[in-house]
Parts: C-alpha cells; structure tokens; sequence
C-alpha cells in the first residue's frame, strides 16, 4: 500500500465522520457535551468558509490539518461507540451536507473581527492627535 492511499483514506474517513457527527449532533440519544461538540465541529468542517483562509501562508492550512481532526476527535471520544457505529453507517449512505449556520457564524465572526480592527485603528488614531 503507497503512502498516498493510506492520506486518501484517511481523508475519506475524516469526511464520513465530519457526516456521522452532523448526524449526532441532531440524534437525542447523544449526550449533551458530545451533542455540542459535534454540532460545532460538523458546523465549522462542513462551513463553505474558513475561519481562516488557506489563502494565509501555513496559518490557512491549520485549521484543516489540526483543529478539525482534533475537533473531531474529541466528539467522537465523546460519543457511545455503539452509536458512533451507526451514524458511521449512516454516513455512508448520504450525501454530504453544507452548513449553511457554520458560514454564517465564520462570517459573523470576520465582521465582529474587522468592526474590532476598526474601532482599535479609530482609537488609535484619535489617542495620537
């Protein structure tokens, strides 16, 4: 087996489980931390934006390469092995949803940061005259 198949399924796998956890995030028998921790992990990997755009050198690439498999991770830890067994299999037989309330959060939360960008510049230049 090369290495590049082994990075293929594991991304393969990491996407069948970013499905699982939108699907554990909305199934009652999941317990309530877990519930949480998938819904914003789903939310933030199934977002069409990133918090932080691949476009910045090595900072863009983190969030794909750390947080969110950290992230997920974590819920899945979270999550009764039974029942991450099934949303695995259901996973499988869907299609990938998008989230449309993780790109609006990630877009609330860029113009939150540049209404602070703003507010510090005005501050600042108003202190210095």
């Amino acid at each position: 087996m090369s290495p590049a198949y082994g990075v293929k399924d594991w991304a393969r796998r990491l996407k069948r489980d970013v499905v699982a956890l939108w699907l554990a995030a909305r199934d009652p028998r999941t317990p309530p931390l877990a519930k949480i921790i998938a819904a914003a992990v789903a939310a933030y990997a199934l977002s069409p934006i990133d918090l932080i755009p691949d476009a910045i050198p090595v900072l863009g690439l983190i969030d794909d390469l750390l947080i969110v498999p950290l992230g997920i991770l974590l819920a899945i830890r979270l999550i009764p092995p039974d029942l991450m067994t099934e949303f695995r299999a259901r996973a499988d037989q869907r299609a990938r949803p998008i989230s449309r309330a993780g790109a609006i959060v990630i877009i609330a939360l860029w113009i939150a940061a540049l209404a602070a960008t703003g507010w510090a510049i005005a501050r600042w230049l108003s202190i210095g005259a």
